[in-house]
């Protein structure tokens, strides 16, 4: 399995408004893509600014073809301006 883990600072005052934004495209990304497994959207406790993204996928073509749906793109069109700063790591799943 492909594992893309997404670390968001979500700009100061944002984060209600990102919030609905980045669990739509989860819940689409699940609903629409038989490639994607598996899409969560974690809060910190300790930092109200701090998004993680946890996303399975069937493989790396299955991530690239999330990339390109109309859903994937509404919500970075969206949330773009709505983060201060955003990091991304592949990791590979073994099984479980």
């Amino acid at each position: 399995m492909f594992v893309v883990i997404v670390k968001v600072e979500v700009a100061a005052g944002q984060m209600e408004a990102f919030l609905p934004l980045v669990t739509a495209n989860a819940r689409a990304s699940v609903a629409e893509e038989p490639g994607c497994h598996q899409f969560d959207v974690c809060v910190a406790r300790d930092r109200a600014d701090f998004v993680m993204l946890y996303e399975v996928y069937d493989d790396e073509a299955a991530f690239q073809a999330h990339k390109q749906t109309a859903h994937f793109a509404r919500f970075d069109a969206a949330a773009g301006p709505l983060m201060a700063a955003k990091t991304a790591q592949i990791f590979t799943r073994s099984a479980p």
